[in-house]
């Protein structure tokens, strides 16, 4: 049995002045992998190729052991985009109709379920819903006809915070099986640490790093300190540093140690979102 639900290895893409360089990772079964990075990273490109919607130019894509091109693959794979791309004409009963002519496992009890816990009416037009009201429908429809993995692409953004908890705790009720999987593309990185197991960071086509969130909460931190003060501290002891109108600020992978080392600073925690931006705005040794 494979372990992985997704392997990339070495994708290539070049799309106009865009280049996906040579990038590889995985997704481990039972897992939920928060896939980040700025606009224009490459995140939208990699999960287009990851769901053959997208031609590679080079490198590897395994889904479930089997290349992402296999048609047999396609009905454990449950997708929700950051749009619901539902005719507004349709009603949530045509739209079972619908995907239970297109899935072999739709469930339409499981189906009708869910509709009457998210009180999406039956008979309602979908062009009368509200934004929240489409994504839950969208996110609904993936998980009816019983997927192994959920490729989910900026699938909270633009939701209220009710709603958004509401689904992310239905993404984490999916994940309670463990040959389950998530792969899950967000630009609100509180999503990502709030239910995520590992975080993949694209910046510019490459990955910059795969690592499991917890390491990056508790271990990561940031050192601030006056730019005199700045230039006692060993390149040896951060990762990359930035500069602010008042301060130097660097990150650090270690922040315990870092508090041991440097006792007249302040060494402060890192969130998830202060890591990303270190690695996109910050200068390199």
């Amino acid at each position: 049995m494979e372990e992985y639900s997704i392997v990339v290895e070495g994708l290539c893409k070049r799309l106009g002045d865009f280049q996906l360089n040579n990038i590889s990772f995985k997704v481990p079964k039972g897992r939920i992998v928060g896939f980040i990075g700025e606009n224009g990273a490459g995140k939208s490109t990699t999960i287009n190729l990851i769901l053959d919607e997208l031609r590679k130019d080079s490198g590897h894509i395994e889904i479930f052991g089997e290349s992402n091109s296999d048609f047999s693959i396609k009905n454990d794979i449950g997708v929700v985009f950051d749009e619901c791309n539902f005719h507004e004409v349709f009603t949530a009963q045509d739209i079972g109709k619908i995907f239970a002519g297109v899935f072999n496992a739709w469930d339409e009890n499981l189906y009708q379920q869910y509709l009457r816990k998210f009180q999406l009416p039956l008979k309602k037009a979908i062009g009368s819903f509200s934004r929240g009201m489409k994504m839950k429908l969208s996110i609904i429809c993936a998980l009816s006809h019983h997927p192994k993995l959920l490729i989910l692409d900026e699938a909270t953004t633009g939701l209220d915070p009710i709603v958004r908890d509401e689904i992310l705790d239905l993404f984490l009720d999916f994940i309670q099986d463990e040959g389950h999987s998530i792969f899950f593309s967000s630009h609100i990185i509180s999503d990502i640490q709030k239910i995520a197991d590992y975080v993949i960071l694209i910046h510019k086509g490459q990955i910059i790093f795969e690592e499991q969130k917890d390491n990056l909460i508790y271990n990561y931190g940031t050192i601030k300190c006056g730019k005199e003060l700045f230039n006692t501290v060993s390149p040896d002891d951060y990762i990359i540093h930035r500069e602010t109108k008042l301060s130097m600020e660097c990150l650090v992978r270690d922040k315990d140690a870092a508090r041991k080392i440097y006792k007249n600073m302040l060494v402060d925690n890192a969130t998830l979102e202060d890591i990303m931006l270190f690695y996109i705005k910050g200068d390199a040794q």
